[in-house]
């Protein structure tokens, strides 16, 4: 599932993070004695939290500035900012969602990833431990909470159909973004929206543990749940650019793989307090993230065209898109 995006609407009211408050254009040289430092700003998906310690850690290690480049991270008003700023090239870069991507493309929206941040989905249908719900077909006469998004509705109905279930029985109720408070009042019997390192990790730990199911293991494409993401006419024009700005990523996640106390003691130092981080579930965040983001022969940032195949294919299959879109065209290698 596409990023839990309606929990944006809380970023709305957030400043950025001050580190990152600069209202120069973007990809502009910056004047005075730094003539060959380049302004690049990315906008994040989210509030600034674990998944994104890599770019904080290429910062504050200086990874960014041995490219000749300042980073500059937003964070989005609206939850389709980001594809849609970084198309009009109103931002360079931009955090989203390899199925969004491929929407995007079907719209004839002209942007490419460039990486694969998170190389596996991260969004699960999640049920309390002692419920009677051991597999996604168990959600026939069940309700289910989820905010209303096409995506999402996909999923649930991909994995019940696929575990033998009969889907006209699940009854789906919007929630919005209140999964957690719907679950853990028993207003609904499972959710569909949350992720497992952050809803899941915040239930447990408000005394309330979850049975997750993964979407991989029931039909859905084993999808890239976050990608980095730039316009097409920056790779065309700028691929130098973009490499730059891979390399110092890649750098930096390198650096939070080896030293991930450091780098969440980096992050959590530049937070913004409108919207604080607990350590402890950042901590446990980043041990979920880590092995989804980089594992043996899955070198982090890499994408392959069988992956975009296959999440083309089942998007045109479930109706999330009408119009063809080819693989090629959604990626590229910097």
């Amino acid at each position: 599932m596409i990023k839990k995006l309606g929990m944006l609407v809380l970023a709305m009211s957030m400043a950025l993070l001050t580190a990152c408050s600069s209202n120069e254009p973007v990809s502009k040289e910056n004047s005075g004695s730094d003539q060959d430092v380049k302004k690049v700003s990315i906008m994040l998906d989210w509030y600034p939290n674990a998944v994104h310690s890599f770019l904080y850690a290429g910062v504050n290690e200086g990874y960014f500035k041995e490219q000749g480049l300042e980073l500059e991270m937003k964070m989005p008003a609206e939850t389709n900012d980001p594809l849609k700023l970084v198309s009009t090239g109103d931002v360079d870069f931009a955090l989203s969602y390899q199925p969004q991507v491929v929407m995007a493309r079907a719209e004839q929206i002209p942007v490419v990833s460039i990486g694969a941040v998170v190389r596996h989905p991260l969004n699960s249908i999640m049920v309390p431990m002692n419920s009677d719900i051991q597999s996604p077909k168990d959600l026939a006469g069940k309700t289910v909470g989820y905010p209303a998004i096409p995506m999402n509705e996909a999923l649930i109905n991909t994995m019940v159909k696929t575990d033998g279930g009969d889907t006209t029985q699940v009854k789906l109720i919007d929630v919005n973004w209140d999964l957690m408070p719907a679950i853990s009042t028993n207003k609904v019997d499972a959710i569909s929206g949350g992720y497992i390192n952050h809803e899941q990790v915040l239930l447990e730990k408000e005394g309330h543990p979850m049975r997750s199911f993964n979407p991989v293991d029931f039909g859905v494409p084993d999808y890239y749940e976050l990608v980095l993401v730039t316009s097409e006419k920056m790779a065309k024009e700028n691929p130098e650019l973009v490499k730059k700005f891979w390399e110092a990523s890649a750098k930096g996640f390198a650096f939070v793989k080896e030293h991930p106390k450091e780098a969440l003691d980096k992050l959590l130092e530049q937070q913004d307090q409108s919207f604080p981080l607990e350590r402890d579930v950042e901590e446990k965040s980043l041990n979920v993230l880590l092995p989804l983001m980089s594992s043996e022969g899955e070198e982090f940032g890499t994408q392959t065209e069988e992956s975009w195949t296959s999440v083309i294919g089942w998007m045109k299959e479930t109706k999330l898109i009408e119009t063809d879109v080819v693989p090629e065209d959604c990626f590229i290698t910097p």
